[in-house]
């Protein structure tokens, strides 16, 4: 069976402002490889700063690298933008976002407001039309925590109604929530519902469930299991949270220091350490910790800075182009005399 989600040889570093990796600074991600197949529930773990949420933002297309290394459903995850755009590809992470400008209803994605006209059935609230559904035929229903938008006309745009009404009883979203109001759990039960409302091939999760109680996130891990088991979905899932998550993954991938220290079945994961696995990832974590502080130990003792200095790219205005134009504005580039901020300078 073919890889739906493949990385090979995986090394990122940010670039600078000329799209290149400031000379001399380390690479983020180094000579990272793993693979997974359908129907697979992996856990990436590691402690913060590894490089966990760089592998998933790359995995989501959000950061371009050389399309051999990573491929998700065969394809390139940053050059075929039909993954994400049709859903088969979906990553959710990040905050959700606080305000509401006047006209919005609700968060979607990674926390963007999506805005609609003005819904005089639930004015600056949750509107049904931001939740897959658009005005047409009238359609009635119920849910187990409000009304469904009969008045507005409603109908779900290629989607099944017991998708969302499923969605809607797993994470308890009341269609009346005024978004102000609400509570950040409550904000991240209505982001992780947009994000799950188109059928998912390849799903990345970033820390999603930080916000929900004990009761929304088991229910939203068994959702998460069966999908995998009847759709053949494939998920990765970064966190730090490990409450019932003994017998959750089939894989278990560690990384430290964006390097890769581990990429095992749990099966076998289990049977090195017979402990728990949040005692399993704890000795992993205390161990790295340990070296960590030996090395800063060693420097000082030699005279050297305990950490390495960060190097960082050139900072210039504007960030680093002039509006409007291809041309470089950091000085000593050959066209810099043609930018707008060599005037400033």
């Amino acid at each position: 069976m073919a890889p739906t989600v493949e990385i090979r040889n995986l090394t990122f570093t940010y670039p600078g402002i000329d799209g290149k990796p400031p000379p001399g600074a380390p690479p983020l991600i180094e000579d990272v490889c793993f693979s997974l197949e359908a129907g697979q529930r992996c856990l990436l773990v590691g402690s913060n700063g590894a490089g966990k949420t760089t592998i998933l933002k790359i995995l989501g297309g959000k950061h371009m690298v050389d399309p051999s290394m990573v491929r998700v459903l065969g394809r390139s995850a940053f050059h075929d933008t039909a993954l994400t755009s049709s859903g088969d590809l979906c990553y959710l992470g990040g905050e959700t976002v606080r305000t509401l400008p006047d006209q919005a209803h609700i968060w979607g994605g990674n926390g963007a407001v999506r805005t609609c006209p003005p819904c005089p059935a639930y004015p600056r609230r949750i509107c049904p039309n931001n939740l897959g559904i658009n005005r047409g035929t009238p359609l009635e229903g119920k849910t187990k925590s409000g009304r469904f938008c009969g008045q507005m006309g409603c109908q779900i745009l290629g989607l099944p109604l017991e998708m969302l009404l499923h969605l809607n009883y797993i994470l308890d979203v009341d269609l009346t929530w005024r978004m102000h109001k609400a509570s950040d759990g409550q904000r991240r039960r209505v982001q992780i519902c947009m994000g799950l409302l188109k059928p998912f091939k390849v799903l990345l999760l970033d820390e999603i469930t930080v916000d929900l109680d004990v009761l929304a996130r088991a229910n939203l891990l068994t959702y998460l299991k069966k999908e995998c088991a009847e759709q053949g979905a494939t998920i990765i899932y970064a966190t730090h949270i490990f409450d019932g998550l003994d017998d959750w993954p089939t894989h278990i991938v560690y990384v430290a220091h964006g390097k890769l220290q581990l990429a095992l079945p749990l099966e076998k994961v289990k049977e090195m350490s017979q402990l728990s696995l949040m005692r399993t990832v704890e000795r992993w974590l205390r161990k790295e910790r340990d070296e960590d502080r030996r090395k800063r130990k060693e420097r000082k003792e030699k005279g050297l800075p305990a950490f390495d200095k960060v190097i960082e790219g050139s900072r210039v205005v504007n960030n680093g182009w002039a509006a409007g134009r291809l041309t470089s504005t950091i000085a000593g580039e050959e066209n810099f005399s043609f930018s707008s901020n060599s005037v400033l300078r």
